[in-house]
């Protein structure tokens, strides 16, 4: 196995959510964790979890804007397309204020599409 830069984990070949849901228990306010679990739970296609750990992490840390539009794509799936819009928007918001207007442009195309 190839070495890993330091301070990463190899997660290959391992439950996702278990992992990250181990490490949220004993970090609670790791924001990492959150994330992970938060991707882990998306892509499980978990919407109501991966929403409540998208919020959590988004609580936790400063973001450029991705969770905001993960989160946003969880809402969407929900059928909650007010908080949806709401999350692009904020998504929107930190997406330009961190110059990423390619990512702001795909959330209003989104936004958009809500309607």
């Amino acid at each position: 196995m190839p070495p890993f830069p330091a301070g990463t984990i190899p997660v290959v070949g391992i439950d996702r959510i278990t992992y990250f849901g181990d490490l949220v228990a004993e970090q609670p306010d790791e924001p990492r964790a959150r994330y992970g679990l938060a991707v882990a739970l998306r892509h499980a296609e978990r919407w109501d979890e991966a929403v409540d750990q998208y919020r959590a992490y988004l609580a936790l840390a400063s973001d450029e804007g991705a969770a905001w539009g993960h989160l946003a794509e969880c809402l969407t799936a929900t059928g909650n397309a007010d908080a949806a819009a709401d999350a692009y928007l904020s998504g929107i918001d930190a997406a330009l204020a961190n110059g990423h207007t390619g990512l702001a442009d795909d959330f209003q195309q989104a936004l958009e599409a809500l309607a």
